[in-house]
């Protein structure tokens, strides 16, 4: 599989503080990768200088393979970004804003203007200007911008912050077509996790300016299934039943095990109770990307 983008040990530093602390991610060609991070853990310090609007303090990353200078800009025409908020002219219509673009880019033929707009829903705004496009109209003609050149990289910062839930739906569906038919690698960012589980293929999650975790979403799945978590006082006894009984489970401490998979929870007690294993407390648990991101830096202990 060919890695679009590696970064390792990179560092930005202002002063004595670090907002990237040795950042390494990996990301492979067709893949979403979910980038998650609580305000201030450097994702768009990260995508700036993955941009080349910032150079970093130390380390190193490569884009498609390349990472010296000399070749960089040509290798940054196969990528597009949407960072913090699109660039639009508001006194301009949606076409106008895309022949700009093209003109900022370099782009000497315009022919494939309509097909962008028609492809992000915007085919029909005519000359209404963009000052007056709701949000979402306004984010998905940023993410027409960020494809001219035909990029194959996909930068996108927060691109559905603040959207309705029709507008998040929308800026969703149009992800999903440009990864699956346009074969366009894209990395994201978002704080609404469970949006982002709906797309996402790979994680990294980014905690005082270094990436604590890489994960697929279907390793991620397995930690995040169905659980039963109980509390009893003799959990070798539970342990035996277990193994017997060939469930599968896990041993959290010597108080608490959890129980995975589907089992309906009064017949379960219930073939327990026959086996006189007595239980303190028990619970049903369905794991979400945002507890299990909470889990992983420590809850709220790291505010």
């Amino acid at each position: 599989m060919e890695t679009i983008l590696k970064t390792e040990k990179l560092e930005k530093k202002y002063g004595d503080f670090a907002v990237l602390n040795g950042v390494d991610i990996h990301i492979e060609k067709g893949s979403i990768y979910g980038l998650i991070g609580k305000n201030g853990t450097g994702k768009t310090t990260l995508f700036r200088i993955i941009c080349g609007l910032q150079e970093p303090t130390s380390g190193s990353y490569t884009i498609y393979g390349v990472n010296n200078k000399k070749d960089m800009s040509e290798v940054r025409k196969r990528m597009g970004a949407i960072i913090e908020k699109p660039s639009i002219y508001g006194d301009m219509t949606a076409k106008d804003n895309m022949i700009e673009q093209y003109k900022l880019a370099g782009i000497p033929n315009i022919e494939g203007i309509d097909e962008l707009l028609k492809l992000v829903g915007l085919e029909n705004t005519g000359k209404k200007k963009t000052k007056h496009f709701s949000l979402g109209m306004k984010q998905r003609l940023g993410i027409a911008l960020s494809l001219a050149g035909n990029p194959d990289f996909l930068i996108l910062d927060e691109p559905i912050n603040g959207l309705d839930p029709q507008g998040i739906i929308e800026i969703r569906e149009l992800i999903l077509k440009l990864n699956k038919e346009r074969r366009i690698t894209i990395l994201i960012s978002s704080h609404y996790l469970d949006e982002l589980s709906k797309i996402a293929t790979h994680y990294g999650f980014l905690d005082r300016g270094t990436i604590v975790e890489e994960i697929s979403s279907e390793e991620l799945a397995k930690h995040m299934e169905h659980k039963i978590e109980m509390r009893v006082s003799d959990p070798k006894a539970f342990v035996m039943y277990f193994e017997k009984k060939g469930i599968t489970y896990e041993v959290l401490n010597d108080k608490t095990i959890n129980v995975y998979g589907k089992y309906n929870l009064s017949s379960l007690v219930g073939e327990l109770a026959k086996k006189n294993l007595a239980i303190d407390e028990i619970h049903e648990v369905d794991e979400s990307l945002e507890n299990y991101y909470m889990n992983l830096i420590g809850g709220g202990k790291n505010d």
